[in-house]
């Protein structure tokens, strides 16, 4: 695919220390190579916070490949864009477009969070009025506080959601990684007043 004049390689960037190529530069190729290429999303399944899109590229010379993709609030606020682009994103990947740079279908560390192009979430520190601010918790580090506080504390999601903002001054969706992990070890060992 690349003899046709697009050079991937220069639209590539680092995140986590990896090579990525973000969709809109695969849609790019595709285009260069395939502007008459169909493309079709389609929202599957919508709920309270999570989205699951799939997504279909169909090639003028009958290659054909589909993606899904779902995102949660939680992980990114434009959850939709997230979940229709990770699934464009895996099409394309599935048809060759960007495989060669990115891990699409399988994170390399347990740490690391899935890479989307609706925003790309960088991994380190942004400055926000001076001060560095830290990635959101996850959503499995939410489900381990309500999780927990309903088992040891027998709290519903009110009362979690008041420690929360007592303690943090925020709610559990608003929640750096640190602080769910510190949040997630006190409610384990017990630190936190009923």
């Amino acid at each position: 695919m690349e003899g046709k004049g697009f050079d991937a390689s220069r639209y590539l960037t680092r995140v986590e220390g990896r090579e990525y190529l973000e969709v809109k530069w695969r849609l790019l190729w595709l285009r260069t190579e395939h502007p008459d290429a169909i493309l079709e999303t389609e929202l599957s399944e919508h709920r309270e916070g999570y989205a699951l899109f799939k997504a279909r590229v169909v090639l003028p010379s009958g290659g054909e490949a589909s993606g899904w993709g779902s995102e949660t609030v939680e992980q990114f606020e434009e959850y939709l864009e997230a979940a229709e682009t990770k699934a464009l994103g895996r099409a394309l990947a599935a048809l060759g477009y960007g495989t060669q740079f990115c891990q699409d279908f399988a994170l390399a560390a347990e740490s690391m969070e899935p890479v989307v192009d609706a925003p790309i979430p960088l991994h380190r520190p942004l400055k926000s009025n001076g001060r560095a601010r830290q990635t959101r918790a996850t959503e499995a580090q939410v489900n381990a506080i309500y999780a927990i506080a309903r088992q040891v504390y027998s709290w519903d999601e009110r009362a979690v959601e008041q420690k929360c903002l007592e303690t943090f001054k925020r709610s559990t969706g608003e929640l750096s990684k640190g602080e769910a992990s510190r949040l997630i070890d006190d409610l384990k060992a017990k630190k936190l007043g009923a």
